[in-house]
């Protein structure tokens, strides 16, 4: 589980109560894209045949650009976790977190949930005593390319939902 019982008004679109603007909302899906990207080759490795991930990816970008609707990116979003149906290990969580970016288009904190299965992603690449390490590596190379807008936002929901995220977000 991803996502918090209560929503964070800071993670939902104004038109929705909140207070999250437009902008940021598509900060946090390029954001989500660029962490799904980064350890995609995990499941294209596994299934080189299966453009579902990657095509999620696009279309989560694709939103941020205003190029396709919510509705679009959403159904790639969940085309990609059922490419991770019958997989397990770094591809599966690859997969997962290609369709969480995607799935930010209606959710924003999605955002929490691509940046954890890539962390997930790269633990399971690596032989058991170095999946810490890896973890760590990943998820600093996440914080590392969060736009300054949206940085204070997205390190506040890592600390407040790590528990929910497999603690992934302890680096």
């Amino acid at each position: 589980m991803i996502l918090p019982k209560i929503r964070d008004p800071r993670l939902v679109t104004i038109r929705r109560g909140g207070t999250l603007t437009d902008p940021d909302h598509h900060l946090l899906a390029l954001w989500a894209a660029a962490c799904a990207e980064h350890v995609l080759h995990l499941f294209e490795t596994a299934r080189p045949e299966d453009p579902r991930p990657r095509r999620a990816i696009e279309h989560g970008r694709a939103w941020a650009r205003g190029e396709v609707g919510m509705m679009r990116a959403r159904a790639a979003g969940g085309h990609a976790m059922g490419a991770a149906r019958d997989l397990r290990g770094a591809a599966r969580h690859a997969a997962y977190a290609a369709g969480q970016a995607a799935v930010v288009a209606h959710v924003a904190a999605h955002e929490l949930g691509a940046a954890a299965y890539a962390i997930k992603a790269a633990r399971a690449a690596v032989p058991e005593g170095e999946s810490e390490a890896a973890g760590r590596l990943e998820c600093r190379w996440q914080r590392d390319r969060l736009p300054a807008a949206i940085r204070a936002l997205v390190l506040d929901d890592q600390r407040l939902r790590n528990d929910i995220c497999w603690s992934v977000f302890d680096c």
